[in-house]
């Protein structure tokens, strides 16, 4: 038989107890744990001030098989198995819970260690995601609803306040640590951390104080997927200067505050009348110096000059100041 597992924990989330435990070895040489075939999950009611110490024997009389995870969720696991049991919270009760695992004789394994949990029935229900949305360039904002009862029913809603999670195209659930460091107490949240590019799926569940001071979430609420794009351009570029000598014009800007500008584009033009969508554009591609000197320019005319910023994402900026100069003649 294989040996028992030692690791089994869980919590509560909502009306559910989640369980979870390391899942065999996939290719580990033992014949026994290649021969599992299912893992049996028990659980025993007991008062909140009953005595904590259960010997195993006395575990097996008063338990009850509540379900199994099968053969196929063993080997389609990477790393954990996992359980939930859901509940019907209706008065304090501490539930103790143990799993063991089954081989394809029908052979059955020492139980697990004991998970002591005493559930809260006062746990919000979820939240209701409203939108997330890219509104400016370094912000995805996720709004939601704020839940209206308990998972008994009950009012007020006891909220402590809610947790924000994230996953990628690498994840099919959200890992252990919301985006957020403490509790949100606003009904949105700003994230700052994400690419533009990649595709993420928001969630947020509501934390509710439970047994003994413990913090609770509720079960997930709806999920919202957004991809955001930079849609976003860079600001004008600023502090264009110039200065003409006899054969040449020079330009002087300040770089750009933003860290994804690639380059810049000058313009030109003798008629400061003339559209800007109809200047000359003197760069054939966008340079990423901050001085210009433009050395095609005939003496006694008057130039006029603005540059735009262009990002990765080829977004551009509207135009700077123009200055203009009119290049000196000979001695």
């Amino acid at each position: 038989m294989p040996q028992r597992t030692e690791l089994l924990s869980g919590a509560q989330r909502g009306n559910e107890v989640i369980l979870s435990w390391p899942a065999p070895r996939r290719n580990a040489p033992d014949a026994s744990v290649q021969s599992i075939r299912r893992v049996d999950v028990y659980r025993v009611a007991e008062r909140p001030d009953d005595p904590l110490p259960l010997t195993e024997e006395q575990f097996a009389s008063r338990a009850t098989l509540i379900g199994s995870v099968s053969y196929n969720e063993i080997r389609g696991a990477a790393e954990t198995l996992t359980y939930t049991d859901t509940l019907t919270l209706t008065e304090p009760v501490r539930l103790r819970y143990a799993v063991r695992y089954v081989n394809a004789a029908g052979e059955r394994a020492a139980f697990s260690n004991f998970l002591l949990i005493e559930p809260a029935s006062t746990v919000s229900q979820p939240p209701t995601l409203l939108g997330v949305t890219n509104p400016t360039e370094n912000t995805v904002l996720v709004r939601w609803q704020k839940p209206t009862a308990n998972v008994d029913n009950s009012t007020p809603v006891n909220l402590l306040g809610y947790n924000v999670y994230r996953t990628d195209r690498s994840q099919t659930e959200p890992g252990e640590t919301p985006l957020n460091a403490d509790p949100v107490n606003a009904t949105e949240f700003k994230d700052q951390t994400f690419k533009f590019g990649e595709e993420y799926t928001y969630l947020v569940r509501a934390v509710s104080l439970g047994t003994e001071g413990k913090r609770v979430e509720s079960l997930n609420s709806n999920s919202i997927s957004i991809t955001p794009r930079d849609i976003f351009p860079p600001s004008a570029p600023q502090g264009l200067s110039i200065n003409a000598s006899p054969q040449r014009v020079s330009l002087f800007f300040a770089a750009n505050p933003e860290r994804d500008v690639v380059g810049y584009n000058i313009f030109r033009s003798s008629d400061a009348a003339q559209p800007k969508d109809r200047w000359r554009r003197l760069t054939r591609t966008p340079t990423d110096k901050t001085t210009y000197n433009d050395d095609a320019v005939e003496p006694g005319v008057r130039y006029y000059y603005y540059v735009v910023a262009i990002d990765s994402a080829g977004n551009v900026s509207q135009p700077s100041e123009v200055v203009s100069e009119t290049v000196q003649k000979s001695p």
